[in-house]
């Protein structure tokens, strides 16, 4: 291959996830009928090749903008034990390994997202309560194999500052796993991570004042006009990407006076943090310098 060519390598974006099911007739049902999504084919194949690999259907949904959905139907075979009751699992996160694994599709507002909430509903489906995180807005269900299914609207557009931040936080993450007996297994809390992030920023570490580094973007706006408000804390603008807040004592945060939802207060300090967080719950936090 020449290295022309390899230099100009581009994905041109996802043709199809897959997923096994064991529940045929389900299965097509909830995504032709329930979602409305086109069954556009099917492979039927007495195996691939390996002694062990079953005969299977192989069958794909269009799921819009070129891409499909697609499922492995295994005949003889039977489901995993970690398949058995997840249907009648709630449509949130309660397994986060199992539901780590999820399908998202894109909405363009607000209304069209409740619309799409009702639709569910009327045909028997549980859904969550619509779900804020940074950047999107999400409801949640359940297919009939229990997989996590997410339909998503955009709060704002991703731009530069938020890919330059990104890889801070996976440098300071894998810098971590790094040095952690047994990798992930050896990592703390995320705390660990927003400390290391806050060195990769502010190199000159002082050990007397607690720092918050703010990312300049409109889900956390509310946490810099609050610091501004408190007499111990001081706010410095001037970094390229972020909002320097500091304080000799110890800053105390409540969730319901800066009006974020749990998804974004959780990750509240994803720019960075100096210092030790000694209360998080739901409704406070607390950093002591």
């Amino acid at each position: 291959m020449s290295s022309t060519l390899l230099g100009s390598l581009v994905l041109r974006g996802v043709d199809h996830t897959a997923r096994p099911t064991w529940k045929l007739r389900e299965t097509i049902t909830f995504y032709r009928d329930v979602l409305g999504l086109p069954l556009i084919h099917t492979i039927s194949a007495r195996g691939w090749g390996p002694a062990t690999h079953p005969d299977f259907l192989h069958f794909f949904f269009d799921s819009g903008n070129g891409s499909a959905i697609a499922f492995f139907y295994y005949l003889g075979s039977s489901a995993p034990q970690e398949l058995s009751g997840k249907l009648h699992s709630k449509p949130w996160p309660e397994d986060h390994v199992f539901d780590a694994t999820h399908t998202a599709w894109q909405v363009d507002s607000e209304e069209e997202l409740a619309a799409w909430r009702d639709r569910l509903v009327e045909k028997g489906v549980e859904v969550s309560v619509e779900t804020r995180h940074e950047v999107i807005e999400s409801i949640y269900f359940r297919d009939p194999n229990g997989y996590f299914v997410e339909i998503t609207r955009k709060l704002r557009t991703l731009n530069d500052l938020d890919a330059r931040d990104a890889a801070l936080t996976l440098q300071a993450a894998m810098e971590l796993e790094d040095q952690a007996t047994g990798g992930v297994a050896g990592l703390g809390p995320i705390d660990d991570v927003w400390n290391r992030k806050a060195q990769l920023l502010l190199p000159e570490e002082s050990g007397q004042t607690a720092k918050v580094l703010v990312l300049n973007v409109p889900e956390f706006a509310s946490l810099i006009e609050a610091a501004k408000k408190m007499p111990e804390c001081k706010v410095d603008d001037g970094l390229p990407d972020y909002a320097l807040i500091e304080s000799r004592s110890a800053i105390e945060l409540n969730r319901k006076d800066l009006g974020v939802k749990p998804a974004v207060w959780y990750g509240l300090f994803t720019g960075g943090l100096q210092g030790r967080i000694t209360v998080f719950d739901r409704d406070r936090v607390r950093i002591e310098p």
